[in-house]
C-alpha cells in the first residue's frame, strides 16, 4: 500500500502542475499585446505542459503557419535547408478546414500530406498530434505537436492536448474580441478628438486592417460635385503590389467591379461581401490577387456618408460575426466623416467671415436706408413686372437707368425674389475703384502677387458663390479687364491674381450702368460680346420726371423715414411745396430727392416741412457763351421756368465745349452723362439746335 501511495504521489502532482501552467498560458495569451509574438509564448510555455520536439501553429485569421523547433532539430533544419512546405498540404490546414483532431505516425500506412511526411522524415520527426482552435462563435486556427517518438500521443494524452487546446482557443477568443473592443474605444477617442479627416481615416483603416487581419482597408467618399464615389484613404499590406495601389491616385489599382458596388453600397445602404467567383469578370482585381472583398456604408442621421472597403488575398475570410463588429466600426467612421465635414465647413466659414469683415463693415455703412421700391406708377408698375419675370430664371441682368433712379434697389428685388435670397449679396461699384486694383476686387489675389499684396484677398465672385453679384457702373470696366469677366460668365470658373489654380463659382451677375453701351461697342469701348452676353434681360429704369406721379408717395415715405431718425414729428406737407417739387426738373432723381427731403427734416423747425425751393437752382458759370451769359442772367417768375433755364444753359455749355458734337465718346450726351437719344429730347424741347457752324438758341 505505501508503495502504491509513493508511486501515485507524483503523477497526481505532475497533473496538477500541468493544469496551473495551463491557467497560467491562459492569462499569458490574454495579456499578451501584439499577436506575431504571440507564437513565441505558445511555444516557451507550452513546455510547461506538452512534451514536443517541434510544435506548430496555423492562425485561420492571420493566415500564416509557424514552426517551433527544439535545439537539435532547429539545427537539422538550418543544416538541410529544406523548403516550406504549402499550408495547402500540411495537417494544420486540414484540421482547420475539416475541424478534426488527426494523430499521425510516420510509421503508420497513412499516406495523407506525403510533403509533409516527407519533410518531417528528414529531421527524424516521427509523430504528431494536430488539433482544431475553435470556440462556439468562430474558427481561429490549428495546433500540432510533432515528436521524435513512434508513439509519442496516445488517447490519455490526447485528450488532455485537446484541453489545452481548447483553453488557448478561449483566450485567444477573448484575446481578440478585447482587440476589437480596444479598436473601438480607440476609434471614439480619436473621433472626439481628430478633426482632420484624411489623417484620421488613414490612421483608422490601417487599425482596422489589422485587428481584421485583411490585406486592404480604403474608405471612399463621394464626389462633392459628380456623386461618384473615389478613395479617399487606403491602407495596405505588404502583400498587396504596391504599384497597383497609390494611396494618392484614387482611380489607380481600383477593379470597374469594385466601384460599382461601392456605388450600389453607397446608394442603397446595404452592406456586400464580394467571392472569388463575382471578382472573376474583373482581371485587375484577380491580378492583384484578390477573392475576397467586404464593403461597408458609412451611415449616421439615416444618411449614407461614404463606403468602408475591406479586401483579403484569401478566400471566405469575413463571417457574419464578423460582419456585425465592421458594422460599428463603419459606424465609428461615419460619424468621424460627419464630425470632419462639419468642423471643415465650419472652418471655412469662419475664415470666410474673417476675410468678409471689411467688406461687410462697409455695406453696412454704406446700407442704402430703404430697401422697399415705393411708387405706384405706370412705369413702375411696368418695371416691378419685368422682376418677377426674371428673377426665378436665374438669368443676366443688366438695368439700365440714369443716376440716381434705384438701380440697385432693382438689382436687390431680383435677387430677394430668386431661389438665391439666402445666399449673399454682394456688390461693387467699378467707377470707384481704381483700374489697377479692379480685377483684385473682383477676382482676388493671392499673398505676394504684386507690390502690397501681404495677404491673401477673396475676390468678389468667390463671396458671391451661389449668391449674387451686383456690378454697378460696369461700363468703367476697362477693355483689357473684360475678356476675364467674359469667362466667368460664360464657364464659371477664374484664377485669382498670382494663382495658376481655377477656381468655380456659381454667382449670378446682375449689371448696372447710366451709360450706352451699345454706342460704346460702336466706339469700340465696350466688347460687343460681353455686351451681349450682359443683355440676355435688359431692364430700364424711368427716370424719376418720367413717373412724376410718385414723387407724393416718395415725398410722404421720405419725411417719415428722416423724421423718426432724427426724432422730428413732421405732419404737414404744405401744397406749394408738393407742386414745387413735382415742378422741378430731378437731373439727381431719387437720390437727389432723398437729400433735398432730408435736408429738409433737419431745418423744420415744426410740424410743417419746410423746403429750400431755392436751393434747387443749380449755379452754373459760363463765361465764353454769350447765349448761356444771357439765359443764366434772367428773372423767371416760376420754378419750372428756372429749371428750363438751368438745364438749358448746361446743354449749351456742353455742346460748346464738344464742338456741337451731341453723340461720340466726347459730345455732349457723354459729358452730360445721359443718352444722346435724351438729350435730342431734350434740346427739341428747349429749341436749342445744332448746325454745321453754330449753336442756335430758338426762343
Amino acid at each position: 500500500m505505501g508503495c502504491s501511495d509513493v508511486e501515485v504521489a507524483p503523477a497526481h502532482e505532475r497533473l496538477a502542475a500541468r493544469y496551473e501552467a495551463l491557467i497560467r498560458l491562459a492569462e499569458v495569451i490574454r495579456s499578451h499585446p501584439e499577436e506575431g509574438a504571440l507564437f513565441q509564448t505558445l511555444a516557451s510555455e507550452l513546455h510547461d505542459v506538452v512534451e514536443f520536439d517541434a510544435f506548430c501553429q496555423f492562425d485561420g485569421a492571420a493566415n500564416w503557419v509557424q514552426w517551433h523547433f527544439g535545439g537539435p532539430y532547429k539545427s537539422k533544419l538550418e543544416a538541410r535547408r529544406l523548403e516550406p512546405v504549402p499550408k495547402e498540404e500540411t495537417g494544420s490546414w486540414w484540421v482547420y478546414q475539416n475541424q478534426q483532431p488527426i494523430v499521425v505516425s510516420l510509421s503508420s500506412p497513412d499516406n495523407r500530406f506525403p510533403r509533409m511526411r516527407d519533410w518531417l522524415t528528414k529531421l527524424d520527426l516521427k509523430s504528431s498530434c494536430t488539433l482544431p482552435l475553435s470556440t462556439a462563435h468562430r474558427q481561429l486556427g490549428s495546433l500540432s505537436f510533432v515528436s521524435h517518438l513512434e508513439e509519442a500521443y496516445p488517447a490519455e494524452e490526447q485528450r488532455f492536448l485537446s484541453l489545452v487546446a481548447n483553453q488557448i482557443a478561449l483566450a485567444m477568443d477573448d484575446r481578440r474580441a478585447q482587440q476589437r473592443l480596444s479598436l473601438l474605444l480607440d476609434l471614439t477617442n480619436r473621433v472626439m478628438s481628430k478633426l482632420e479627416l484624411r489623417d484620421l481615416l488613414q490612421e483608422i483603416s490601417a487599425s482596422i486592417r489589422q485587428v481584421m487581419h485583411c490585406d486592404t482597408a480604403a474608405v471612399g467618399l463621394p464626389d462633392r460635385e459628380t456623386g461618384e464615389m473615389h478613395r479617399y484613404v487606403m491602407d495596405f499590406s505588404e502583400a498587396v503590389p504596391h504599384s497597383d495601389v497609390d494611396p494618392n491616385r484614387p482611380k489607380i489599382g481600383e477593379s470597374e467591379v469594385i466601384r460599382e458596388f461601392a456605388q450600389q453600397v453607397f446608394r442603397t445602404g446595404r452592406s456586400v461581401v464580394l467571392s472569388k467567383e463575382e471578382l472573376a469578370a474583373e482581371p485587375r482585381a484577380i491580378a492583384m490577387g484578390f477573392t475576397c472583398i467586404c464593403l461597408l456604408p458609412l451611415i449616421s442621421r439615416e444618411r449614407v456618408l461614404g463606403v468602408l472597403s475591406l479586401g483579403s488575398l484569401r478566400e471566405n475570410v469575413f463571417t457574419e460575426d464578423d460582419l456585425g463588429f465592421l458594422g460599428q466600426v463603419a459606424n465609428q467612421i461615419a460619424l468621424a466623416v460627419e464630425n470632419a465635414s462639419a468642423y471643415g465647413e465650419i472652418s471655412q466659414l469662419k475664415d470666410r467671415l474673417a476675410r468678409e469683415n471689411v467688406y461687410l463693415e462697409s455695406e453696412i455703412r454704406s446700407e442704402l436706408y430703404f430697401e422697399d421700391i415705393v411708387g405706384n406708377s405706370e412705369p413702375l408698375h411696368r418695371v416691378l413686372r419685368e422682376i418677377e419675370t426674371v428673377a426665378p430664371a436665374d438669368s443676366t441682368v443688366l438695368i439700365c437707368g440714369e443716376t440716381g433712379t434705384g438701380k440697385e434697389l432693382i438689382a436687390r428685388a431680383v435677387h430677394n425674389l430668386s431661389s438665391r435670397k439666402s445666399n449673399a449679396f454682394v456688390k461693387l461699384n467699378c467707377a470707384a475703384i481704381p483700374t489697377g486694383l479692379l480685377e483684385s476686387e473682383l477676382f482676388g489675389h493671392e499673398k505676394g502677387a504684386f507690390t502690397g499684396a501681404v495677404t491673401q484677398r477673396v475676390g468678389r465672385f468667390e463671396l458671391a458663390h451661389r449668391g449674387t453679384i451686383f456690378l454697378d457702373e460696369i461700363g468703367e470696366i476697362p477693355l483689357e479687364l473684360q475678356p476675364k469677366l467674359l469667362r466667368v460668365l460664360q464657364e464659371r470658373e477664374f484664377e485669382r491674381l498670382g494663382s495658376t489654380r481655377t477656381l468655380r463659382t456659381d454667382a449670378r451677375l446682375i449689371a448696372a450702368t447710366n451709360r450706352d453701351l451699345k454706342a460704346m461697342v460702336e466706339d469700340q469701348k465696350f466688347r460687343s460680346d460681353l455686351y451681349y452676353r450682359l443683355n440676355v434681360f435688359p431692364i430700364r429704369v424711368p427716370a424719376l420726371r418720367e413717373r412724376k406721379e410718385d414723387i407724393p408717395l416718395l415725398v410722404r415715405h421720405f419725411v417719415q423715414e428722416f423724421s423718426r431718425r432724427n426724432n422730428r414729428v413732421i405732419d404737414t406737407i404744405p401744397s406749394e411745396t408738393m407742386e414745387a417739387l413735382l415742378r422741378y426738373h430731378w437731373p439727381g432723381n431719387i437720390r437727389e430727392l432723398q437729400n433735398v427731403i432730408e435736408r429738409a427734416v433737419i431745418i423744420s423747425k415744426g410740424p410743417v416741412l419746410q423746403v429750400g425751393l431755392a436751393e434747387l437752382k443749380l449755379d452754373v458759370s459760363t463765361k465764353t457763351n454769350p447765349a448761356i451769359t444771357k439765359a443764366s442772367s434772367g428773372h423767371h417768375e416760376s420754378l419750372q421756368e428756372a429749371l428750363d433755364e438751368t438745364e438749358r444753359v448746361q446743354i449749351l455749355q456742353a455742346l460748346e465745349e464738344a464742338n456741337g458734337m451731341v453723340g461720340g465718346p466726347n459730345g455732349a450726351a457723354a459729358r452730360l452723362g445721359i443718352k444722346r437719344t435724351t438729350l435730342h429730347v431734350r434740346m427739341q424741347k428747349l429749341g436749342i439746335h445744332v448746325s454745321r457752324t453754330a449753336i442756335d438758341e430758338r426762343r
